[in-house]
């Protein structure tokens, strides 16, 4: 697992502060996803959606106008090899303003 954020760090997003969340959830959740994993994109969405506002928050940019960066992977087992679904994401820390003008965005951090 190392050395796929370390690629993804350096390889992906590259030269920017990347800020790493790692989200479980409590255990008849854990219960739900693992029987109708249908339901984990949507739980997963509503994540991403509330994560990106608060950077957008953050940031001081509009949340209408905020574009951010991430890459999300859903693990299901823990190391012991136990029912553990959680999410790890990692995020860009700050977002691309849609709003600004100049060509190429410079992301607000």
């Amino acid at each position: 697992m190392a050395e796929s954020v370390r690629q993804l760090v350096e390889d992906v997003f590259g030269a920017r502060p990347v800020r790493q969340w790692v989200l479980s959830v409590p255990f008849p959740l854990r219960w739900l996803f693992a029987s109708k994993p249908q339901v984990i994109g949507p739980v997963l969405a509503i994540v991403q959606r509330v994560i990106g506002n608060w950077l957008a928050d953050q940031a001081g940019v509009g949340r209408a106008s905020a574009q951010c960066g991430a890459v999300s992977l859903i693990q299901r087992f823990g190391s012991a090899l136990n029912l553990n679904v959680h999410f790890h994401m990692l995020w860009l820390d700050g977002v691309y303003d849609r709003s600004a003008e100049a060509a190429p965005r410079k992301p607000r951090l």
